[in-house]
């Protein structure tokens, strides 16, 4: 006996051992990209990557190398996470040569003669104003732009991310058109030191590009000097005097020069200025005005409703005579028929599943934001922990859909967990291949790779699906909720209702109020996806969810209510329509940002455009459709219980 306890005892610490030890790897594994900061002595090399071309004219991303740039000898894929992928980030290592603190001028990085293709290809990226997007130690390339405020004299500078391929131009006395070639970039690293160590920390990555004609004298080689810029005579590149033309033939030599500037900026602080650079300052006011008036307003709706309710609930309960009893009015007249099953009923549950996996996921990854795990730094973590936590949150899914089917009387518990788990995931996968198919015909590096696709695939089959699964086990198990009234054989006959009362009118309605308390944030998160730049502030986005999720719920009860004292008892599918609909003014309004801030000319980038935003718009229709049909269900639920019904 002592001895099995000893063996017993033995087996769980060796147990407890092993844990400990995964627990151990785990969390030194564990590491955000941008959130350890890194010292460099003087004259350590620096690693500078280049990351996709980017475009807003074409929201189409190409890999840098699809250019015919300077290479270095390998060409090393450093793309960290699935995010980067989806948002087509191609990380590679540059030719550039950089050491920690130690200037550099006029380094030639190398020589390319045009042909007729390359030359065709460098002017089609620089008509569709395409970018160069450069990291180094995990902080964009970034070009200062000075400009003048309306009203304050001084200059305040703005950063551009990444610098433009090239631009278009004539020669004085000219009209007609040229290319010209960014074949000189003058960099600046600016770093934070350690007065103790004398270690410092790169706080800031910024250049200046410039177009130069370079001339040499003699034939080329790797030794030879430029008489356009040579450091030994003095002689800088500062000013685009005599740029290089992009034309067949022509030869390209690319220059580059680096300077290092001590800086007072810390190293935590030094995305601040990345995320200042909007070119449209976040108007605080005029957004917390707005939601001012959405709480205004639910706080109206909301003691509008209680004493109403107050007052129908007391006279509902002091009826005494038989007489008084068989002229009942209002919504108690419906207590029979308000809980009968709906029409589509397998079909609403469906959509009630998917709505609570949308809205667990969405909760979450703004908790995660908020906490600072998914900062722009954290490139592509974004994307990668909302596909994580959707997989997952297939539990809930399928929980809350077979629970709902049980209620309607449904037995078939299989064929709702498999129509959650595939319905929603399958029409966005639909949408999904088609654009991806045509970023493909587009030869871009937004385009999903295989390996990418499989892994997407293996999230959904072999993760998600059976998730979906032991939700719906667990949720068809559970007892079913008991309705507060029985319900009656035989439907009862609905009244003529009045013009206001149509339900696509009384839908559409209902959709404007939640709408309204997110499209001042939504310009700013259109902005932040399709104008390249960084959306940063969560904490913000987390109070406009609430207020959302408030809204739906409150307009939602509000005009359930009126349904129901119009003796309409149809209200299951019009709980989840009304603040639904918020969905089609977001998509109209997306149509509206595409013709108004948008420059995009080509039919496949409109199409992409509106390909993923109808993807957006059909998941915010099930997340504000399933929290409109948890508070009317809540509603119907508790005044029917509150009601003495014979």
């Amino acid at each position: 006996m002592a001895m099995e306890l000893y063996r017993s005892s033995r087996r769980v610490q060796i147990l407890g051992s092993v844990i400990l030890l995964l627990f151990i790897h785990a969390a030194q594994s564990f590491y955000l990209p941008g959130v350890a900061p890194q010292d460099f002595e003087k004259g350590d090399e620096l690693k500078v990557k280049v990351n996709k071309l980017t475009s807003i004219k074409t929201q189409l991303p190409y890999s840098y190398y699809s250019l015919p740039f300077c290479r270095p000898k390998k060409i090393v894929d450093s793309t960290e996470n699935l995010g980067e992928v989806l948002r087509g980030d191609r990380i590679e290592n540059a030719p550039y040569s950089f050491k920690m603190r130690e200037a550099q001028m006029c380094n030639v990085l190398g020589r390319v003669t045009l042909d007729a293709k390359s030359a065709k290809a460098f002017k089609e990226k620089i008509d569709d104003e395409y970018r160069v997007n450069m990291i180094l130690d995990n902080l964009p390339l970034v070009v200062p732009i000075e400009r003048i405020d309306p009203g304050q004299g001084s200059p305040s500078v703005v950063y551009q991310l990444g610098y433009h391929i090239g631009l278009k131009g004539q020669y004085e006395g000219s009209k007609e058109q040229k290319y010209f070639m960014h074949n000189h970039l003058a960099f600046t690293v600016r770093y934070h030191r350690d007065v103790q160590t004398d270690a410092a920390r790169i706080v800031g990555f910024e250049v200046k590009p410039f177009s130069v004609k370079h001339e040499y004298e003699g034939q080329w080689s790797e030794k030879t000097r430029l008489t356009t810029c040579d450091p030994h005579t003095k002689r800088l590149v500062v000013s685009s005097a005599t740029p290089q033309e992009v034309e067949n033939k022509k030869e390209i030599i690319f220059t580059y020069d680096v300077d290092f500037q001590e800086s007072e900026v810390k190293w935590a602080s030094r995305w601040d200025a990345y995320l200042l650079m909007s070119d449209n300052q976040i108007h605080w006011f005029s957004i917390v005005n707005s939601l001012m008036i959405v709480l205004f307003l639910s706080g109206m709706v909301a003691m509008i409703m209680l004493r109403t309710l107050y007052r129908d609930i007391s006279r509902y309960n002091e009826l005494e005579t038989q007489e008084e009893a068989q002229e009942e009015t209002g919504w108690k007249l419906v207590h029979g028929d308000v809980f009968r099953p709906p029409s589509n009923s397998d079909l609403l549950c469906v959509y009630v599943g998917t709505g609570v996996q949308c809205l667990g996921m969405v909760l979450v990854t703004m908790i995660f934001a908020m906490l600072g795990f998914l900062s722009p730094s954290n490139r592509g973590g974004l994307m990668t922990a909302m596909l994580l936590l959707w997989v997952f949150m297939g539990l809930f899914a399928g929980y809350a859909s077979s629970r709902l089917y049980k209620m309607f009387k449904g037995t078939e518990w299989k064929r709702i967990a498999f129509r959650t788990a595939f319905l929603f995931p399958a029409v966005v996968s639909a949408i999904f291949f088609v654009l991806n198919a045509l970023i493909w015909g587009q030869k871009s590096s937004g385009a999903v790779p295989f390996g990418t696709m499989f892994a997407l695939i293996f999230l959904w089959f072999g993760i998600s699906v059976p998730l979906v699964f032991v939700g719906a086990y667990i949720g068809f198990k559970k007892p079913p909720l008991d309705d507060p009234v029985k319900t009656n054989k035989i439907p009862r006959q609905i009244p003529e209702q009045a013009w206001y009362m149509n339900p696509v009118f009384s839908i559409l309605i209902g959709g404007i109020l939640p709408f309204g308390a997110v499209f001042i944030e939504l310009f700013f998160i259109l902005t932040s996806i399709w104008l390249n730049q960084f959306y940063y502030i969560f904490g913000f986005l987390f109070l406009v969810f609430v207020i959302l999720m408030v809204t739906c719920a409150e307009i939602t009860i509000v005009l359930c209510y009126f349904q129901l004292c119009s003796e309409d008892y149809l209200w299951w599918w019009r709980s989840y329509l009304t603040s639904g609909s918020s969905a089609v003014y977001l998509f109209l309004y997306a149509a509206f940002y595409f013709f108004t801030k948008l420059q995009i000319t080509k039919l496949v980038s409109a199409m992409l455009y509106f390909g993923y935003m109808l993807i957006a718009s059909y998941a915010f229709f099930v997340l504000t459709g399933t929290i409109g049909f948890y508070a009317c269900l809540w509603f119907t639920r508790l005044i029917y219980s509150s009601v003495k019904i014979d």
